[in-house]
């Protein structure tokens, strides 16, 4: 399999056929972000010769499992769906031609990805299978979107979003805990859900900021220009986030980043995540939590 560097995907994806497309990021300016630094280069479309051969070697795999059949794709590279529509359906084809049985196409997307196809090649995507984005939109704070160099603002969130509502095509958000700062957590999660409760992210999966050496974001910190939220602080942040979102969706903090894996459905679970997180604010020592974070060694 022709894969590059690092393969990152969601929790949820464990089970799906990963299939590089892409390799790194069509922006890699966030300030935070570090996760695309031991590929050489920005990014890279791969092949499509190199994207069949892959297919080609999962189909002799698979077959050895007889019992294994493939109903999900995901597309590998941090935002594949920002290929043109006629290299996403020409890799969805693909998918078809080796395993018929394939029901969904899934990949990591932002925003501005989005809003590079109509409306009438949405909807033709949604129905070629692409359905199950996964959308790092990190937060609704604009203050921290626009410091952090993520490329838009929330009001951009809202406009994409209600457009891959009208194709049908599912999605999933990554919320990015700690992002606007020490002080401004809480008001940053109000934000995010506020964003959130006007469209309809089939789950909200909260990652926690780990801050590296190698990110232009420890720069600023030594610099004193920004600083971090404490690890408890992180919890009444999270803790804001489920108070205030009020539509039917799937909260999860499941990746590694989270010291404490959490995950319920909204608005049925809401109490039993808010005494959850009560509980780890009220009893978890701060030091204990601090450790953990030190102890990643690359997110």
């Amino acid at each position: 399999m022709h894969y590059t560097g690092t393969i990152w995907r969601p929790p949820y994806e464990a089970s799906s056929l990963l299939l590089e497309v892409t390799a790194g990021c069509t922006h890699h300016k966030c300030k935070f972000c570090t996760l695309y630094d031991d590929i050489p280069f920005k990014f890279r479309m791969s092949p499509l010769e190199d994207v069949e051969a892959d297919l080609m070697e999962a189909k002799k795999q698979f077959r050895l499992w007889k019992q294994y059949k493939i109903h999900r794709t995901f597309l590998t590279g941090a935002n594949p769906f920002v290929l043109k529509f006629d290299r996403l359906m020409t890799i969805a084809a693909l998918i078809k031609k080796y395993f018929p049985e394939n029901q969904t196409i899934g990949c990591f997307s932002r925003i501005t990805d989005i809003s590079l196809k109509t409306d009438a090649e949405l909807q033709e995507l949604g129905e070629a299978g692409y359905d199950g984005l996964t959308i790092g939109i990190e937060t609704g704070d604009d203050q921290a979107l626009k410091f952090m160099n993520k490329g838009y603002v929330s009001s951009d969130i809202v406009e994409q979003c209600k457009r891959l509502d009208q194709a049908g095509i599912s999605y999933s958000f990554f919320y990015l805990t700690s992002i606007s700062g020490a002080g401004r957590g809480e008001e940053g999660a109000r934000l995010t859900a506020e964003v959130c409760n006007q469209i309809h992210p089939k789950l909200v999966g909260a990652n926690m900021l780990t801050i590296y050496p190698e990110s232009e974001l420890y720069q600023e910190i030594q610099k004193g220009i920004w600083k971090e939220e404490g690890e408890i602080e992180k919890y009444k942040e999270l803790k804001t986030l489920v108070e205030n979102l009020c539509i039917p969706t799937v909260f999860a903090a499941l990746g590694a980043s989270n010291a404490i894996q959490i995950q319920g459905k909204l608005p049925e679970d809401r109490e039993k995540l808010l005494k959850l997180l009560d509980k780890i604010i009220e009893n978890v020592n701060e030091e204990q939590l601090r450790k953990y974070r030190k102890s990643l060694l690359h997110l």
